[in-house]
């Protein structure tokens, strides 16, 4: 077994070991028989694939998107990716009596999906008028991000205490709020963009050679770029809609795997989505520990991730 294959299979019992340990946190509570097989099967079991896929297509998508725009700093959340779904949360969030709704727990995901897929629209529509240029796609993402950012401002002068915390914690990520019915159908989207970037690994590494290379391989770079575009939204869209807006995770692991194992994203894009589900799971289970506090993930992930991020560019010259 050589090393990389060796690091796939620790990433994943690790993954499986923080499950566990979520699951044992409940199993050794004072609850009753009933009480805990409810908790373990309609909250930690939901929460643990939620932790899972969401970590897993954020990075994943992160790790794609850094190719196919030949840019280090792309990232679902600083692309415009997920400005969409946040605008419309804070929309549902911030409107009087809507967030009291009873099916509101499924209008609010299925709200933030359609948000992020109309701003991932935009963003191809534009990009494609200037002909599918990587940094057209970029400065899209960011001026929809920005009138994002600015839409909520607006919306936050005019709303009640209740509704903007509610949009806040929403805003910094939360991996309690989907069940088995959202993951449903959000689950396999998540799941189905996974597997179609991993699929695409070794067409993605024709575009390090360019554009000529990349053809003359016999794949279509801007074909590949669309289409790694739109899985990458959809995943995210769906990641977005369940878990809330989390900060940083897609920038930092992809950067860290390739200065660890190297460029070749056969090895790369495994190594993130294993690495996503890793941290967002450990998040869950320090959550698990300190029962009474509620970490929002992008606060953990961010305090956490910014070092780390500092530590990796100073120790090694990043680039794609």
């Amino acid at each position: 077994m050589n090393g990389n294959k060796r690091r796939l299979l620790i990433l994943l019992f690790a993954c499986l070991f923080c499950a566990a340990g979520i699951l044992a946190v409940t199993l050794e509570s004072d609850a009753g028989a009933d009480v805990k097989q409810h908790i373990i099967l309609h909250l930690q079991l939901p929460m643990i694939t939620t932790a899972a896929l969401v970590g897993a297509v954020l990075c994943v998508s992160a790790g794609s998107l850094q190719i196919v725009l030949r840019n280090p700093l792309a990232d679902p959340g600083l692309i415009g990716i997920s400005s969409g779904a946040s605008l419309v949360a804070a929309v549902l969030l911030l409107l009087p009596g809507l967030s009291v709704a009873v099916p509101f727990q499924y209008l609010l995901p299925l709200g933030c999906f359609i948000g992020a897929l109309i701003s991932t629209f935009i963003i191809y529509r534009i990009a494609s008028r200037l002909q599918g240029a990587a940094m057209a796609v970029i400065l899209a993402g960011i001026t929809i991000s920005t009138l994002a950012g600015a839409a909520i401002a607006w919306l936050y002068m005019f709303s009640d205490a209740q509704s903007l915390r509610n949009l806040t914690f929403w805003l910094m990520g939360n991996l309690y709020q989907t069940d088995w019915h959202v993951l449903a159908i959000s689950g396999p989207v998540m799941l189905g963009s996974i597997v179609f970037q991993l699929r695409q690994a070794k067409a993605l590494n024709w575009l390090y050679g360019g554009d000529v290379a990349a053809a003359a391989a016999g794949t279509s770079p801007q074909q590949l770029s669309v289409h790694c575009l739109l899985a990458a939204a959809i995943g995210v869209g769906a990641a977005v809609a369940v878990a809330g807006s989390i900060a940083f995770l897609g920038l930092l692991v992809p950067h860290l795997l390739r200065l660890t194992i190297g460029f070749d994203n056969r090895r790369v894009l495994p190594a993130a989505a294993l690495s996503g589900a890793l941290v967002l799971l450990i998040v869950a289970l320090l959550t698990e520990l300190t029962a009474s506090v509620t970490f929002p993930v992008s606060m953990l992930t961010a305090t956490v991730g910014g070092p780390l991020m500092l530590y990796a560019l100073y120790r090694g010259q990043y680039r794609l």
